[in-house]
């Protein structure tokens, strides 16, 4: 007599009242695991406290849970309607425990997404930002493992044997390791730079490579957009090596230049012309007052020099631009009304002829552009 042949005579023999019995104890766990989740989580809460949190874990592993109180009551069913030579035939146990495995797989599977409970909570206690990627490759790399040890511990159950598996992908690894020295490079030099974040998307930074701003950063390699609006692809292990610039991070923009005014000019229109000038960038908004230096400083060959130092508070490109142009402006004004001309290259010209007739020397302007 085969298995089916004995299957169908003794399934006659099984009595109402166990099938009764059985199919109350499904419809029970089938009928009520929302509550007894709710139950569950209502403990777990009462336990350690309260909290938005705990709600999204419910959110998350709800789904799971429930699924496991309906297995739990068809286990228990079946396992009361059948005899214990039947369980053995059948394998009722490694395939109660087989769905237990698939389904603590499934609830780890939703704990380790991109937006999950957990990956969040990392996120906000070592500060990370949207930008960073370190979250996104975090989530891949755990699924890959939640599902690998899934499918071998359910294979385990059933006899096969995982030691093959486990040498197998260490081997494989080596390989590709070796075949693959240049990527993996640059994978561990894109975690380096989301690790130490010395950029995000959208900065503007300066390496020997490229100028330009960030545009995406992957694990192999980072897409600069420059200024002249062409994409350089600059791979991550170089990138690592290199000293960055970046020029989003500063909390001010420097300005610093010599303005040359004529050799003629007169002194106390100059002292005056310095005075409000200082006074003229102290008292504009767009300019940080905290390092600020106007002074007479230089005797040049055909001009004085007047040093000018200040901050910008803005950072960004055209701002910055915007602020400067005006604070020229206002300098080519204040010039305008203390009567000081800005120094243009000249030459003194000696003629013999007139110092031999008692004459003196003759000076001539040289402007290069006549």
């Amino acid at each position: 007599m085969n298995f089916w042949e004995g299957f169908a005579d003794n399934i006659g023999k099984i009595r109402w009242a166990d099938i009764g019995i059985a199919v109350l104890i499904i419809a029970f766990f089938a009928l009520f695991n929302k509550v007894l989740v709710k139950y569950i989580f209502a403990l777990l809460n009462r336990r350690f406290g309260a909290s938005d949190k705990g709600e999204l874990w419910k959110q998350v592993l709800e789904r799971p849970f429930r699924s496991f109180f309906v297995l739990a009551g068809v286990y228990l069913g079946v396992k009361y309607l059948l005899p214990r030579s039947w369980e053995l035939a059948i394998g009722l146990d490694p395939l109660f425990r087989s769905a237990v495995i698939a389904l603590a797989g499934w609830a780890l599977y939703i704990l380790s997404a991109q937006s999950s409970v957990l990956l969040e909570g990392i996120g906000k206690k070592i500060r990370l930002d949207d930008s960073s990627m370190l979250i996104p490759f975090l989530s891949k790399v755990l699924r890959f493992v939640v599902i690998v040890l899934t499918i071998a511990l359910i294979g385990s159950e059933w006899g096969f044997s995982i030691n093959g598996l486990v040498a197998g992908m260490g081997l494989g690894s080596l390989a590709v390791a070796l075949a693959a020295k240049d990527t993996l490079g640059n994978i561990f030099g894109g975690i380096v730079i989301i690790l130490e974040k010395p950029f995000a998307k959208g900065d503007w930074i300066l390496t020997p490579a490229a100028e330009g701003v960030v545009e995406d950063i992957t694990f192999r390699s980072t897409k600069i957009r420059t200024f002249a609006d062409a994409l350089i692809t600059v791979p991550n292990a170089a990138l690592a090596d290199q000293p960055i610039t970046n020029w989003s991070r500063m909390g001010k923009r420097r300005v610093s230049f010599t303005l040359g005014v004529a050799l003629d000019s007169d002194r106390a229109r100059l002292a005056a012309a310095i005075s409000r000038i200082e006074r003229l960038l102290r008292d504009n908004e767009q300019i940080d007052p905290g390092t600020i230096h106007v002074k007479f400083t230089d005797f040049n060959e055909s001009s004085l020099g007047i040093f000018i130092y200040y901050f910008t508070k803005s950072t960004v490109w055209a701002e910055y631009l915007s602020a400067r142009q005006g604070i020229n402006l206002a300098l080519l004004q204040v010039l305008e009304e203390e009567g000081i001309k800005l120094a243009y290259p000249s030459h003194r010209v000696f003629l013999e002829g007139a110092l031999a007739d008692g004459g003196g020397e003759v000076s001539r302007a040289y402007r290069p552009y006549e």
